[in-house]
């Protein structure tokens, strides 16, 4: 276990060496280079959850769109939505427009200039507050993700769980305590993060190479894969969802997802979920909509399973494309919409509808 009566020294030396190899090493981003605020917020935003290399060019999309967060606040959900399909996690993107609508129209699109009243905006936590306090401002305040537990637990040695309450007040304060110390707040932040991003990595270190290899607790003791320590996720619960792609010359019905569930405000397919996988048509539960595709249209293909792996669910697809022919007016099962390709084009949808949308050209 870490002890906090390190000396000042120790814990100085650690940002000093920490800031000599960001230096060297740091990668060229895009949001390394601003101090706006609202740059800032939006790339860490998109960051969550999401590696560089994937998020960089959707924070380049949406500075493109929105330059400011009078343009975020003015945008319509469904542009913001389509703009951030494919990241996953799409409450984020509604929180993200929230919080625009709210910078805009309540502190007249400026954003709070210190951690504490950063805290106050919805749908910003500590993390968020922290990046932002310490990239715009330069205040002391420390960043605590993933890169940074792993990080401070190999260096200093600490075993506690990482998911529990207390691991995270150890963390938080340990971190704080080692910015205090830093004569450029911002710079260590970004250090810290780049530093298990890229060097003290969750699976295979470069510990020969490692600046703190010789105070590092877990080179020291062999325990780079046990560290941190961190409980087993909840098992990953499989859902079915075989998908009626229900299509009429060029146009194909489409809902929106207005449910509380995954994907909320993203449009799909008309959807029956089952227990198992369903191999044949004539599988899925009879009822109203089965009727209906019997008497209306005329069954073309299915596809493969498709897999979408989300944080607690996996997602098994089938896509079971139904013709029905043209000139025939049809009463389409509630809440779907016949779409023109490029009424679809424009709607948010889960990377997995646009994924077979492709598959059939559209």
């Amino acid at each position: 276990m870490v002890s906090f009566s390190d000396s000042d020294d120790r814990r100085a030396g650690f940002s000093a060496t920490l800031t000599r190899w960001y230096n060297h090493h740091k990668r060229d981003l895009p949001w390394r280079h601003t101090r706006d605020p609202y740059f800032i917020w939006l790339s860490e935003v998109i960051l969550q959850q999401t590696r560089v290399a994937q998020g960089r060019p959707y924070y380049e999309r949406f500075v493109t769109t929105y330059p400011t967060v009078q343009a975020l606040a003015d945008a319509d959900e469904r542009d913001i939505l389509r703009l951030w399909q494919g990241l996953g996690y799409y409450s984020r993107a509604r929180n993200m427009h929230k919080t625009a609508r709210y910078v805009a129209g309540s502190l007249a699109g400026r954003f709070p200039d210190s951690y504490a009243e950063l805290l106050k905006l919805p749908g910003v936590g500590a993390y968020t507050a922290a990046a932002i306090a310490s990239f715009a401002f330069n205040e002391k305040a420390a960043v605590v993700d993933g890169n940074v537990y792993r990080v401070l637990a190999r260096v200093f040695g600490i075993t506690e769980d990482i998911t529990t309450t207390q691991a995270k007040k150890t963390f938080t304060t340990l971190a704080n305590e080692l910015i205090q110390v830093s004569d450029d707040p911002a710079v260590h932040n970004q250090a810290i993060m780049e530093f298990g991003a890229v060097q003290c990595t969750p699976v295979s270190p470069d510990c020969l190479l490692c600046p703190f290899q010789q105070q590092c607790q877990a080179f020291l003791t062999g325990r780079q894969r046990t560290l941190p320590v961190k409980s087993k996720k909840a098992a990953v619960r499989d859902r079915y969802f075989n998908y009626l792609v229900i299509r009429q010359g060029d146009r194909i019905a489409m809902k929106e997802r207005t449910q509380k569930d995954i994907w909320q405000n993203l449009y799909d397919f008309c959807l029956v979920e089952t227990d198992e996988p369903i191999e044949a048509f004539r599988e899925l539960p009879e009822g109203n909509l089965l009727n209906w595709v019997l008497q209306e249209g005329i069954l073309k293909g299915l596809s493969s399973e498709r897999t979408h792996v989300l944080s607690h669910q996996r997602i098994r697809a089938r896509f079971w494309l139904i013709d029905v022919p043209e000139g025939r007016a049809v009463r389409l099962p509630e809440g779907l919409t016949f779409c023109k390709p490029s009424d679809i084009e424009r709607l948010p949808k889960p990377i997995l509808v646009a994924d077979y949308l492709k598959s059939l050209h559209f």
